[in-house]
């Protein structure tokens, strides 16, 4: 018997497979003065919050620096947007004070504040470039020349927007420390306050695939939806007068609160996009035929756009209330909303054939769908556990098959099938399109249909 014996012949990287340098080397001084900086200024804050800080707080605190570090390792723009945030927010901060001591009132008697920096003003410079943004995308989209140029500026838009929306985050947050003492708590405690960061958090979303996968073709469909929820933000802003910060009520008197709402809507706003973006593929997958069948991925974006103001402009008649025999009819407001969405979506038919030559290919649109569901789920996942947690905290049980925490887990079920139709058959193309676009559906009224028509535990969460 011989020992078989073979050779392996190590050739050398040539000019067409170099050698690929290690994590470390390919990072720049920058990176490493930003890391400093988070780690410095989390250093700093433990030592000024030490005294009201518990455990686990402390335990959040101590993973945040590594984390932050790492995503902005990962996507270096999150270093430049949080240096940005940070020095308009502490900005903010300090000219909200008077002999060391922070007075609300400044907010209408400090220039800066009054038409920049307070969060109220930050919302509404937020709210305003978001749409500017959404218009630049679609002109850019429909441009026969220079449109690059107009996606290009759309983008530009859309930065300034998240990092608005961001100061108007990180301000607000201290401003309701100013209403009284031990009042303060992260602003993520109603409609009004999550619809700002699901503004910003999914448009950062969507500029991140757009760097990723080097188009600006994504931004044009994605901002859409961004923009009706500005449409609702800002009414809800001037009818429920919810921009005035109120005290938590009980429940919500918890720092999982801290961890359950943000890690939901990362799952929110990359289904959102993964949705506008199976609209996309079915506008450019389709043959362009004049007829209700072809066109139907433009009826089920109407109702995307129309679902607003029929829940929210005529079946809501006052703060509080719910007796929807009572409405009276659609509001000014929620009129011009139905006029501007019947012009796009007629918009949309007669111009479909130029724009959705210019969209991404099929595969990018399939492959980004794919990603943005997959993250999404994982998210979905880590907050419906959290969720629990403080179900535990806070009614005595993980589970209690409340309306809100059923159609969450038919949220779940939708997209884990999906995933798993996708990893373990493939699933690609139209069906995968119109199950995604479905799972939206699904998830708008676990987030909010189920506030308006059911009632629950979750109730305190109303119009």
């Amino acid at each position: 018997m011989t020992a078989a014996t073979q050779t392996i012949e190590l050739k050398k990287s040539g000019p067409s497979q170099p050698m690929q340098p290690g994590y470390f080397s390919r990072l720049k001084v920058w990176d490493w003065i930003f890391a400093a900086m988070v780690v410095g200024g989390l250093t700093y804050c433990y030592f000024l919050f030490q005294p009201y800080l518990d455990r686990y707080e402390i335990f959040v605190l101590l993973l945040t620096a590594p984390s932050w570090i790492a995503l902005a390792w990962f996507w270096r723009p999150i270093s430049y947007l949080s240096v940005v945030v940070a020095v308009l927010s502490l900005t903010a901060i300090e000219l909200y004070q008077v002999d060391g001591v922070g007075v609300y009132a400044r907010a209408e008697e400090v220039f800066l504040l009054k038409f920049f920096l307070a969060s109220q003003t930050a919302v509404l410079h937020m709210s305003l470039l978001l749409l500017a943004s959404t218009v630049f995308y679609w002109v850019g989209l429909l441009a026969k020349k220079n449109g690059a140029g107009f996606e290009e500026v759309g983008a530009k838009i859309a930065w300034v927007a998240v990092t608005m929306g961001l100061v108007a985050f990180c301000v607000r947050w201290y401003e309701t420390y100013l209403h009284n003492t031990g009042l303060g708590y992260i602003p993520i405690s109603n409609l009004y306050e999550v619809f700002i960061m699901f503004g910003w958090m999914t448009t950062l979303y969507i500029l991140y695939y757009e760097d990723r996968y080097q188009t600006r073709k994504i931004g044009a469909f994605s901002m859409l939806v961004v923009s009706a929820s500005v449409a609702f933000l800002l009414w809800y802003m001037v009818t429920r007068e919810a921009h005035e910060i109120q005290p938590l009520i009980p429940a919500l008197q918890s720092w999982w609160m801290k961890l359950h709402v943000p890690t939901n809507f990362v799952s929110y706003g990359t289904w959102t996009i993964a949705a506008m973006l199976a609209f996309a593929y079915l506008l450019k997958q389709s043959t362009f035929k004049l007829s209700w069948l072809k066109l139907m991925p433009v009826w089920l974006l109407a109702a995307v756009f129309l679902l607003e103001p029929f829940l929210f402009g005529v079946y809501t008649v006052a703060p509080g209330e719910t007796n929807y025999a009572a409405a009276v009819g659609m509001s000014n407001f929620w009129a011009v909303y139905v006029g501007v969405a019947v012009l796009i979506i007629g918009f949309i038919v007669m111009a479909r054939d130029r724009f959705a030559a210019k969209l991404p290919a099929l595969e990018v649109l399939d492959d980004i769908m794919y990603k943005c569901i997959a993250i999404g789920l994982l998210f979905f996942t880590i907050a419906t556990i959290l969720g629990a947690l403080w179900a535990a905290e806070a009614w005595g049980a993980y589970w209690s098959w409340d309306p809100k925490e059923t159609w969450s887990l038919i949220s779940w079920f939708t997209y884990a099938a999906w995933l798993h139709m996708r990893l373990v058959n493939g699933l690609r193309g139209t069906v995968a399109a119109y199950w995604a676009i479905a799972g939206f559906f699904i998830t708008n009224f676990t987030f909010w249909g189920v506030n308006i028509f059911l009632s629950g535990l979750h109730s305190y969460g109303a119009l």
